[in-house]
Protein backbone atom coordinates (compact mmCIF):
# COMPACT_ATOMS: atom_id res chain seq x y z
CA UNK A 1 0.00 0.00 0.00
CA UNK A 2 1.10 3.76 -1.02
CA UNK A 3 1.48 5.40 2.54
CA UNK A 4 -0.82 8.68 2.78
CA UNK A 5 0.55 11.68 2.69
CA UNK A 6 -0.78 12.84 6.01
CA UNK A 7 -1.45 10.02 8.77
CA UNK A 8 -3.36 10.99 11.71
CA UNK A 9 -4.00 8.96 14.95
CA UNK A 10 -6.16 9.25 17.91
CA UNK A 11 -4.47 12.51 18.14
CA UNK A 12 -5.61 15.06 21.07
CA UNK A 13 -5.27 18.52 22.14
CA UNK A 14 -6.19 20.05 25.58
CA UNK A 15 -5.94 23.85 26.39
CA UNK A 16 -5.49 24.81 30.13
CA UNK A 17 -5.49 27.86 31.78
CA UNK A 18 -5.47 28.88 35.23
CA UNK A 19 -9.21 29.73 36.97
CA UNK A 20 -10.97 27.75 33.77
CA UNK A 21 -11.88 24.70 32.99
CA UNK A 22 -9.49 22.66 30.43
CA UNK A 23 -11.05 22.96 26.97
CA UNK A 24 -10.92 19.77 24.31
CA UNK A 25 -9.78 21.08 20.98
CA UNK A 26 -8.98 17.92 19.61
CA UNK A 27 -10.57 14.58 21.08
CA UNK A 28 -9.28 11.81 19.26
CA UNK A 29 -8.99 12.16 15.46
CA UNK A 30 -7.85 9.60 13.13
CA UNK A 31 -7.84 9.86 9.36
CA UNK A 32 -5.54 9.67 6.34
CA UNK A 33 -4.87 12.32 3.48
CA UNK A 34 -4.39 10.16 0.37
CA UNK A 35 -1.67 10.98 -1.68
CA UNK A 36 -2.87 13.15 -4.68
CA UNK A 37 -5.48 14.43 -3.71
CA UNK A 38 -7.58 17.37 -3.22
CA UNK A 39 -8.90 16.69 0.66
CA UNK A 40 -11.51 18.92 2.25
CA UNK A 41 -11.04 19.35 5.97
CA UNK A 42 -14.90 21.11 7.06
CA UNK A 43 -16.46 22.17 10.26
CA UNK A 44 -18.51 24.75 11.99
CA UNK A 45 -15.99 27.99 13.84
CA UNK A 46 -14.15 26.15 17.08
CA UNK A 47 -14.32 22.87 15.59
CA UNK A 48 -11.00 21.81 15.76
CA UNK A 49 -9.89 22.82 11.90
CA UNK A 50 -7.07 25.12 12.72
CA UNK A 51 -5.54 23.87 15.84
CA UNK A 52 -5.16 20.29 13.83
CA UNK A 53 -3.04 22.56 11.21
CA UNK A 54 -0.90 24.61 13.82
CA UNK A 55 -0.11 21.14 14.89
CA UNK A 56 0.94 19.50 11.68
CA UNK A 57 2.64 23.54 11.29
CA UNK A 58 4.91 23.11 14.39
CA UNK A 59 2.74 25.92 16.14
CA UNK A 60 0.99 24.18 18.54
CA UNK A 61 2.08 20.66 20.43
CA UNK A 62 -0.06 17.70 20.44
CA UNK A 63 -1.63 16.64 23.82
CA UNK A 64 -1.52 12.94 23.01
CA UNK A 65 -1.90 10.59 19.70
CA UNK A 66 0.46 10.56 16.51
CA UNK A 67 0.76 13.10 13.28
CA UNK A 68 2.80 11.61 10.40
CA UNK A 69 3.67 14.27 7.24
CA UNK A 70 4.89 12.42 3.85
CA UNK A 71 5.87 9.03 6.30
CA UNK A 72 7.90 11.89 8.90
CA UNK A 73 6.81 11.65 12.51
CA UNK A 74 6.28 15.21 13.52
CA UNK A 75 7.85 14.54 16.79
CA UNK A 76 10.94 12.25 15.95
CA UNK A 77 11.59 14.07 12.60
CA UNK A 78 9.97 17.26 12.64
CA UNK A 79 12.74 19.17 10.29
CA UNK A 80 11.65 16.55 7.43
CA UNK A 81 8.11 16.44 8.09
CA UNK A 82 8.08 20.41 7.83
CA UNK A 83 9.75 20.55 4.93
CA UNK A 84 7.27 18.06 3.03
CA UNK A 85 4.50 20.33 3.81
CA UNK A 86 3.37 23.99 2.98
CA UNK A 87 1.22 25.86 4.70
CA UNK A 88 -1.34 29.33 3.87
CA UNK A 89 -2.35 30.59 6.77
CA UNK A 90 -6.10 31.96 7.52
CA UNK A 91 -4.19 35.05 8.69
CA UNK A 92 -2.49 37.57 5.97
CA UNK A 93 0.76 38.08 7.95
CA UNK A 94 3.59 40.39 6.06
CA UNK A 95 6.25 42.45 6.75
CA UNK A 96 5.01 45.30 4.96
CA UNK A 97 8.87 46.42 3.87
CA UNK A 98 9.78 43.65 1.93
CA UNK A 99 8.40 43.26 -1.99
CA UNK A 100 6.99 40.05 -3.15
CA UNK A 101 10.11 38.98 -4.58
CA UNK A 102 12.47 39.17 -1.20
CA UNK A 103 9.67 37.60 0.66
CA UNK A 104 9.94 34.68 -1.49
CA UNK A 105 13.82 34.58 -1.58
CA UNK A 106 14.00 34.88 2.33
CA UNK A 107 11.53 32.23 2.63
CA UNK A 108 13.30 29.97 0.66
CA UNK A 109 16.25 31.20 2.24
CA UNK A 110 14.82 29.40 6.09
CA UNK A 111 14.08 26.16 4.09
CA UNK A 112 17.41 26.14 3.16
CA UNK A 113 16.77 26.43 -0.96
CA UNK A 114 19.76 27.03 -2.54
CA UNK A 115 19.84 30.42 -4.91
CA UNK A 116 20.39 28.31 -7.80
CA UNK A 117 17.58 26.31 -7.14
CA UNK A 118 15.20 28.95 -5.99
CA UNK A 119 11.89 29.12 -8.36
CA UNK A 120 10.81 32.96 -7.01
CA UNK A 121 9.97 34.36 -10.74
CA UNK A 122 8.14 31.08 -11.64
CA UNK A 123 5.88 31.36 -8.45
CA UNK A 124 5.25 34.97 -8.69
CA UNK A 125 4.32 34.17 -12.49
CA UNK A 126 2.28 31.33 -11.19
CA UNK A 127 0.23 33.62 -8.74
CA UNK A 128 -0.38 36.58 -11.14
CA UNK A 129 2.39 38.66 -9.52
CA UNK A 130 5.15 39.16 -11.51
CA UNK A 131 4.18 43.15 -12.44
CA UNK A 132 4.25 43.38 -8.55
CA UNK A 133 7.11 41.54 -8.23
CA UNK A 134 9.69 44.54 -6.89
CA UNK A 135 6.65 46.45 -4.89
CA UNK A 136 6.36 47.22 -1.03
CA UNK A 137 3.81 44.10 0.27
CA UNK A 138 1.71 47.42 2.10
CA UNK A 139 0.60 48.25 -1.03
CA UNK A 140 -0.61 44.77 -2.43
CA UNK A 141 -4.65 44.27 -2.47
CA UNK A 142 -5.82 41.27 0.04
CA UNK A 143 -6.65 39.24 -2.77
CA UNK A 144 -2.85 40.11 -3.78
CA UNK A 145 -1.50 38.65 -0.50
CA UNK A 146 -3.31 36.19 -0.53
CA UNK A 147 -1.56 34.85 -3.51
CA UNK A 148 1.39 35.71 -2.02
CA UNK A 149 1.06 33.39 0.95
CA UNK A 150 0.57 30.36 -1.36
CA UNK A 151 3.65 31.52 -3.53
CA UNK A 152 5.58 31.66 0.27
CA UNK A 153 3.89 27.68 0.91
CA UNK A 154 5.60 26.34 -1.99
CA UNK A 155 8.90 28.18 -2.36
CA UNK A 156 10.57 24.75 -1.31
CA UNK A 157 8.44 22.25 -3.29
CA UNK A 158 6.33 20.85 -1.00
CA UNK A 159 4.61 17.34 -1.82
CA UNK A 160 1.70 18.65 0.60
CA UNK A 161 -0.21 21.84 0.10
CA UNK A 162 -2.19 22.91 3.08
CA UNK A 163 -4.74 25.73 2.57
CA UNK A 164 -6.61 27.29 5.37
CA UNK A 165 -9.49 29.52 4.72
CA UNK A 166 -7.71 30.76 1.31
CA UNK A 167 -10.43 32.62 -0.02
CA UNK A 168 -12.46 34.33 2.50
CA UNK A 169 -12.96 38.15 1.24
CA UNK A 170 -11.25 37.22 -2.28
CA UNK A 171 -13.51 38.52 -5.41
CA UNK A 172 -14.31 35.68 -7.68
CA UNK A 173 -12.18 36.33 -10.29
CA UNK A 174 -9.03 35.99 -8.34
CA UNK A 175 -10.85 32.99 -6.26
CA UNK A 176 -11.06 31.37 -9.89
CA UNK A 177 -7.48 32.05 -10.46
CA UNK A 178 -6.02 30.58 -7.06
CA UNK A 179 -8.33 27.42 -7.80
CA UNK A 180 -6.87 27.12 -11.08
CA UNK A 181 -3.31 27.06 -9.82
CA UNK A 182 -3.89 24.80 -7.28
CA UNK A 183 -5.96 22.28 -9.54
CA UNK A 184 -2.38 22.81 -11.53
CA UNK A 185 -0.41 21.97 -8.63
CA UNK A 186 -3.30 18.92 -7.92
CA UNK A 187 -2.21 17.50 -11.55
CA UNK A 188 1.46 18.09 -11.01
CA UNK A 189 1.19 15.83 -8.01
CA UNK A 190 0.80 17.86 -5.30
CA UNK A 191 -1.70 16.70 -2.64
CA UNK A 192 -3.71 19.52 -1.17
CA UNK A 193 -5.96 19.72 2.13
CA UNK A 194 -8.27 22.86 2.32
CA UNK A 195 -10.30 24.22 5.06
CA UNK A 196 -13.39 26.49 3.92
CA UNK A 197 -16.84 27.79 4.49
CA UNK A 198 -17.70 27.67 1.05
CA UNK A 199 -19.39 24.33 1.04
CA UNK A 200 -19.53 24.46 -2.70
CA UNK A 201 -16.68 24.96 -3.36
CA UNK A 202 -15.44 21.88 -1.40
CA UNK A 203 -17.79 19.98 -3.07
CA UNK A 204 -16.46 20.81 -6.77
CA UNK A 205 -12.49 20.61 -5.65
CA UNK A 206 -12.81 17.91 -3.00
CA UNK A 207 -12.08 14.25 -3.85
CA UNK A 208 -12.14 13.17 -0.33
CA UNK A 209 -14.22 15.18 2.37
CA UNK A 210 -13.84 14.77 6.21
CA UNK A 211 -16.17 16.72 9.18
CA UNK A 212 -15.02 17.79 12.37
CA UNK A 213 -17.56 19.34 15.21
CA UNK A 214 -16.57 20.26 18.45
CA UNK A 215 -13.16 18.38 18.39
CA UNK A 216 -14.28 14.75 17.27
CA UNK A 217 -14.08 13.76 13.31
CA UNK A 218 -17.47 12.74 12.56
CA UNK A 219 -17.41 11.92 9.05
CA UNK A 220 -14.12 11.31 5.91
CA UNK A 221 -15.68 9.85 2.96
CA UNK A 222 -15.35 10.66 -0.45
CA UNK A 223 -17.20 13.35 -1.55
CA UNK A 224 -20.00 11.70 -3.78
CA UNK A 225 -20.47 9.09 -1.25
CA UNK A 226 -21.21 12.12 1.45
CA UNK A 227 -23.18 14.46 -0.67
CA UNK A 228 -25.24 11.13 -1.48
CA UNK A 229 -25.80 10.32 2.56
CA UNK A 230 -28.02 13.71 2.25
CA UNK A 231 -31.85 12.09 2.65
CA UNK A 232 -33.56 15.47 2.72
CA UNK A 233 -35.06 16.09 -1.01
CA UNK A 234 -37.33 19.29 -1.70
CA UNK A 235 -39.75 19.74 -4.48
CA UNK A 236 -40.59 23.80 -5.83
CA UNK A 237 -44.60 23.53 -6.66
CA UNK A 238 -46.21 26.23 -7.87
CA UNK A 239 -50.06 25.64 -7.14
CA UNK A 240 -53.32 27.13 -8.79
CA UNK A 241 -54.17 29.67 -6.44
CA UNK A 242 -52.70 32.33 -4.16
CA UNK A 243 -51.49 30.50 -0.61
CA UNK A 244 -53.58 31.97 2.30
CA UNK A 245 -52.04 29.91 4.83
CA UNK A 246 -49.32 27.24 5.12
CA UNK A 247 -50.43 23.71 4.41
CA UNK A 248 -49.55 20.63 7.07
CA UNK A 249 -48.73 17.00 6.27
CA UNK A 250 -46.99 14.23 8.04
CA UNK A 251 -44.97 13.60 4.50
CA UNK A 252 -43.93 17.20 5.07
CA UNK A 253 -40.64 17.38 6.73
CA UNK A 254 -40.13 21.40 6.14
CA UNK A 255 -42.56 24.08 3.88
CA UNK A 256 -41.32 27.21 2.91
CA UNK A 257 -43.78 29.76 1.28
CA UNK A 258 -41.39 31.21 -1.37
CA UNK A 259 -44.05 33.41 -3.64
CA UNK A 260 -47.87 33.85 -4.11
CA UNK A 261 -48.42 30.95 -5.65
CA UNK A 262 -44.87 29.26 -4.99
CA UNK A 263 -43.99 26.38 -2.16
CA UNK A 264 -40.92 24.42 -1.34
CA UNK A 265 -41.55 21.17 0.29
CA UNK A 266 -38.61 19.24 1.75
CA UNK A 267 -39.57 15.58 2.73
CA UNK A 268 -37.17 12.70 3.55
CA UNK A 269 -36.12 10.66 0.67
CA UNK A 270 -35.90 7.51 2.75
CA UNK A 271 -39.36 7.72 3.89
CA UNK A 272 -41.33 9.17 0.95
CA UNK A 273 -41.46 9.74 -2.94
CA UNK A 274 -42.18 13.23 -4.47
CA UNK A 275 -45.33 11.51 -5.26
CA UNK A 276 -46.66 11.06 -2.24
CA UNK A 277 -45.39 14.71 -1.15
CA UNK A 278 -47.82 16.39 -3.95
CA UNK A 279 -50.50 13.69 -3.44
CA UNK A 280 -50.33 15.70 0.17
CA UNK A 281 -50.80 18.99 -1.26
CA UNK A 282 -53.43 18.16 -3.54
CA UNK A 283 -55.33 16.41 -0.62
CA UNK A 284 -55.66 20.03 1.02
CA UNK A 285 -57.29 21.51 -1.91
CA UNK A 286 -54.01 22.69 -4.19
CA UNK A 287 -53.70 22.40 -7.96
CA UNK A 288 -50.23 21.66 -9.68
CA UNK A 289 -48.89 24.15 -11.95
CA UNK A 290 -45.65 23.42 -12.54
CA UNK A 291 -42.84 21.27 -10.72
CA UNK A 292 -39.16 21.32 -10.02
CA UNK A 293 -37.13 19.12 -7.62
CA UNK A 294 -33.32 19.87 -5.84
CA UNK A 295 -31.24 17.90 -5.09
CA UNK A 296 -29.38 17.82 -1.30
CA UNK A 297 -25.49 19.13 -1.73
CA UNK A 298 -22.99 19.01 0.48
CA UNK A 299 -24.37 21.78 2.45
CA UNK A 300 -27.46 19.73 3.21
CA UNK A 301 -24.69 17.06 5.03
CA UNK A 302 -22.74 18.61 6.61
CA UNK A 303 -25.73 20.67 8.68
CA UNK A 304 -27.38 17.44 8.93
CA UNK A 305 -24.36 16.03 10.89
CA UNK A 306 -23.43 18.54 12.82
CA UNK A 307 -26.99 19.26 14.09
CA UNK A 308 -26.78 15.54 15.08
CA UNK A 309 -23.62 16.23 16.30
CA UNK A 310 -24.38 18.48 18.92
CA UNK A 311 -27.58 16.34 19.48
Amino acid sequence: MIEPAIRIRDLCKTYRSKGSEPKRALDGVSFDVPRGQIFGLLGPNGAGKSTLINILAGLVVKSGGTAEIWGFDIEEHPRNAKRSIGIVPQEILFDPFFTPREALEIQAGLYGVRKSERITDALLAAVHLTDKANAYARTLSGGMKRRLLVAKAMVHSPPILVLDEPTAGVDIELRQQLWDYVRGLNKQGVTVVLTTHYLEEAEQLCDRIAIINHGKLIANEPTRALVAKAQDKAVVVEVDRDIDGIPDATVFEKIDVTGPRTIEITYRKDKVNAGQVLDALQSRGFGIVDVSTRDPDLEDVFLSLTREAAA
